[in-house]
């Protein structure tokens, strides 16, 4: 404890607006789990929090919403920033960063371009992203570490030189740790993941960026975001039977759409949200991202305090509750649109196919299926990811399997269990859990992302073969889990999975419908239950954190040159000056284009820090309009058909410079900024859609390529694969007045087509130094 004390002073000493009684009482709560996780000035000052909040309420006179509350308390300048939601960037100033393996590469890799010796704010990088589903947890963890040692050596070496925390292969999920450790009420904490969100259901503005927003706040410098909007969830009554947190969400994907939230912070209100536990909440905030959410959160509760006192933070949750006005929204406060849901009334529910706002009652699914031809016989049932893997999902999860065991029965369907953290394996293998899972069917992999995210050797079907998954997982775009387009997949809670793998069908709801043990016996399956927390405290499990050094500056970062993983980058070329003139068209998107459809992950991820090599996966998962195909464009100097990213070096090795063309919110999914680095390396210059997601778009501006949306969208049906764009207005290029695109048609016709863009001044910086990362070496000098 007296060693505690010493680095309070100190750091007192290094941040003298530090608040003396939260850090003491923070460092209390923190030291009975672990020294070296906890880091106390990576906790809000709620004194400041509360000062800027006051200062924002007197200039606005009018009551704040806890979003408001939250972002706004972070202001870099208070007194002075131009607050309008939906129009304004904010500059802000987040407390902490947090970084998934696979993106960390590329973060790291661009902070250490930066020049800068140590990150500015507490920060950690988390390795569950490159560890693939094969076998079972420890074979597969095994494997993963020997198949990239390179890159967690990378990972490791580069987070001990420059203060980053490293949690080893095997910790678990990042989203399951940080609301473990270092999420709670009112801090804001930018993370290099779409799901980050999931921090929400413990009262934190969490919110997923790509890399280079993350070297932005690493490097000290205030982080931008465009002032959201809030759209207020409204909850009444209460969560009973099979009608789980997950459900909440899936409705409301189902009425928001996959780009309903874009732009804006879904926040949840209202007497019904004390009947969700607080790690139900964070599922809510988690798949909130799918719906283009810029971030969800939950106002603090006695839910999220009896979490902190379960995870050791009860000194936290003893401030938070002397700051608890702060950290709920004000009486009064105006949402930009409210939706009213009444939990007594809501009804289990299952998202999909191939995507996740295709909503459906489960009672409805079965006659759904039939309808539209889809698989009805379950495949395979996966429960656990960062959505859906905390102590109660689990509980739940089993409970329904005791029931099926006890009759007799076993799943139809193959069954995985996939913890998300190596305190909640520990835990659930203490308390029973992972063996009534295991015993009806059920194989428990590594605490990691695995089919989530395409991390899994799956081998039960052939590629092309139609067939049907259940999952608890957020995501279930074509092809996204098992490299297999005709896998139709479905999300839904970890107890409908576990009942649909045990029937072995989408035709079966288990509130009305009946199993047939092996005895002939028809029975039904109660409603589902499990403890919101264990009775005893978590086991924590192995320790898998590497805390960096007091001073990493003498250590080394070695990159080989001859590596096919890695590679240092190079600065991308400067604006010339001049209007893009005569640049061909690489492809012309048709239809959804997530970031998986741009950068595809799966076998991919192995390449996450080797941009070039990593690059021969640009768009190939993207539909060409002129022919329907994926991966097969007309290469207009050759007039021959090839890959895109083959298209694209020809185009970049003859010195052509090419846009894309889109539909409606390009880059919707993944945070992972690789869909805008490649076709950045690979020559591209322009993306000319009808609407972006926000994570891409600002990706995109921040690796110096124009994102432009069409005027007039249908605009899109004027733009031929053959056409030569040009852009004009560049040397005038200001914030809110649109660019002019000149298109030549082949036939030697001209079209003149306005074009808007979302920059400000920083932000035109940074396409005219060529990225954001050369913008902030100029300042530097």
């Amino acid at each position: 404890w007296f060693a505690g004390q010493v680095i309070v002073s100190r750091l007192l000493c290094l941040h003298p607006g530090t608040n003396k009684e939260f850090v003491t009482a923070a460092y209390r709560a923190k030291a009975k789990v672990s020294m070296s996780r906890f880091e106390p000035t990576s906790f809000v000052n709620y004194e400041r929090l509360q000062s800027n909040v006051e200062i924002v309420r007197k200039r606005l006179n009018r009551p704040l919403t806890l979003s408001e509350k939250i972002v706004y308390g972070h202001l870099d300048d208070a007194h002075n920033q131009e607050i309008e939601r939906g129009r304004t960037y904010l500059r802000l100033r987040p407390d902490r960063v947090a970084m998934q393996d696979a993106t960390a590469q590329m973060a790291m890799l661009q902070f250490i371009s930066s020049g800068l010796p140590k990150v500015a704010v507490p920060s950690t990088i988390h390795c569950d992203h490159l560890i693939e589903a094969q076998i079972g947890g420890a074979q597969d963890l095994a494997r993963a570490k020997e198949i990239n040692q390179e890159v967690y050596n990378f990972l490791s070496s580069a987070g001990a030189k420059y203060g980053v925390g490293f949690w080893k292969p095997g910790s678990g999920i990042i989203h399951q740790i940080i609301l473990e450790n270092y999420a709670y009420p009112g801090v804001m904490l930018i993370g290099t993941d779409s799901h980050t969100p999931n921090g929400g259901g413990l009262g934190a503005i969490c919110i997923g960026v790509g890399g280079a927003d993350a070297v932005d706040v690493m490097a000290g410098i205030p982080w931008e975001l465009k002032c959201p909007k809030v759209i207020g969830v409204r909850l009444t009554g209460t969560l009973s039977g099979w009608t789980s947190p997950k459900d909440v969400i899936l409705k409301v994907a189902g009425i928001l759409t996959v780009k309903g939230g874009t732009g804006a912070i879904v926040e949840y209100h209202g007497p019904g949200v004390d009947s969700i536990s607080c790690t139900g909440m964070a599922t809510i905030c988690n798949m909130g991202a799918e719906i283009g959410a810029t971030t969800s959160v939950f106002p603090y509760n006695h839910r999220m305090r009896t979490y902190l006192e379960k995870t050791g933070r009860g000194q936290i949750a003893a401030l938070a509750d002397e700051y608890s006005d702060l950290l709920v929204p004000d009486e009064g406060c105006k949402y930009d649109q409210i939706i009213e849901l009444n939990l007594d009334e809501l009804k289990p529910h299952i998202n999909g196919p191939f995507t996740p706002d295709l909503a459906h009652p489960v009672s409805k699914i079965g006659a759904m299926a039939e309808k539209n031809s889809w698989p009805l016989d379950v495949k395979v049932g996966l429960i656990g990811s960062c959505t859906n893997s905390s102590y109660e999902d689990m509980g739940r999860a089993a409970s329904v399997a005791k029931q099926a065991l006890d009759k007799g029965l076993k799943c139809k369907a193959q069954f995985t269990v996939t913890p998300g953290s190596e305190q909640i394996r520990a835990t659930i293998e203490r308390d029973g859990y992972s063996k009534i899972l295991s015993a009806v069917g059920g194989v428990v992999l590594a605490n990691a992302c695995g089919p989530c995210i395409g991390q899994w050797d799956r081998r039960d079907v052939k590629k092309g073969e139609k067939n049907t998954i259940v999952t608890s997982f957020n995501r279930n775009f074509t092809a996204r889990n098992d490299a297999n387009p005709a896998t139709h997949a479905f999300v839904t809670s970890p107890e409908i999975v576990t009942a649909l793998a045990i029937a072995g069908t989408l035709n079966f709801n288990p509130e009305t419908d009946y199993l047939t043990a092996p005895n002939g016996e028809k029975f039904k399956l109660v409603p589902p239950s499990g403890d919101e927390l264990p009775a005893r405290d978590f086991d924590p499990g192995q320790d898998t954190y590497q805390h960096p050094p007091a001073d990493g500056s003498s250590l080394n970062v070695e990159v080989n040159p001859q590596s096919n993983r890695l590679q240092l980058l190079e600065p991308f070329d400067k604006w010339s000056g001049s209007d893009l003139e005569n640049m061909v068209v690489l492809i012309k998107v048709k239809g959804k284009c997530t970031t998986d459809h741009i950068s595809a992950a799966g076998p991919w991820l192995k390449f996450r820090g080797h941009l070039d090599n990593i690059s021969n996966n640009m768009l190939i998962g993207a539909v060409n309009s002129e022919n329907d195909a994926v991966n097969k464009i007309k290469n207009h100097l050759t007039g021959e058909y090839g890959g895109v990213p083959d298209v694209a070096r020809h185009y970049k090795a003859s010195g052509v410079s090419w846009v894309v063309v889109g539909d409606d919110n390009y880059g919707e999914g993944s945070s992972r900024e690789h869909a805008a680095l490649e076709p950045r390396h690979l020559g591209g210059r322009v993306i000319i859609v009808k609407s972006f997601a926000r994570i891409h778009e600002t990706n995109l501006k921040k690796q110096g390529l124009l994102p432009l949306t069409f005027s007039n969208p249908s605009d899109y049906d004027k733009i031929r694969p053959d056409d030569k764009i040009s852009i004009r207005g560049l040397k005038t290029f200001t914030p809110g007045k649109p660019l002019t695109a000149v298109v030549k048609h082949s036939d030697g016709s001209e079209e003149t087509l306005q074009l808007n863009h979302s920059f400000n001044e920083t932000q035109i910086q940074w396409f005219q130094a060529g990225s954001a990362l050369n913008r902030m070496k100029q300042l530097q000098h």
